[in-house]
């Protein structure tokens, strides 16, 4: 059920109150018991939990970035392999 914020005009009175949809509207406050209530526009509560929320939402695209991601470290970290044997064979023979 929603929490509506309400609102005397008299009085300036702020208050909450829970409420289904098919509820009446509040009009009476609880304060001065004018009939003054005006309902409020707030935001909504909204809160994700846990880690990885957003994996379910696009997630081929999510998957290709991720493979090219790791792809690239890897080629990286050969082609340094690769410059290090030569630097290490060509200062090995020079002694």
């Amino acid at each position: 059920m929603p929490i509506y914020e309400y609102r005397c005009e008299a009085c300036g009175h702020e208050h909450e109150a829970i409420r289904k949809f098919s509820d009446p509207t509040l009009k009476d406050c609880p304060s001065c018991g004018k009939p003054a209530l005006k309902k409020l526009v707030s935001a909504a509560g909204f809160q994700l939990k846990g880690t990885g929320w957003y994996v379910t939402d696009f997630r081929d695209s999510d998957k290709k970035k991720a493979k090219a991601a790791e792809a690239k470290p890897d080629s990286e970290k050969k082609e340094k392999k690769a410059s290090e044997k030569k630097a290490s064979s060509s200062t090995g023979s020079n002694d």
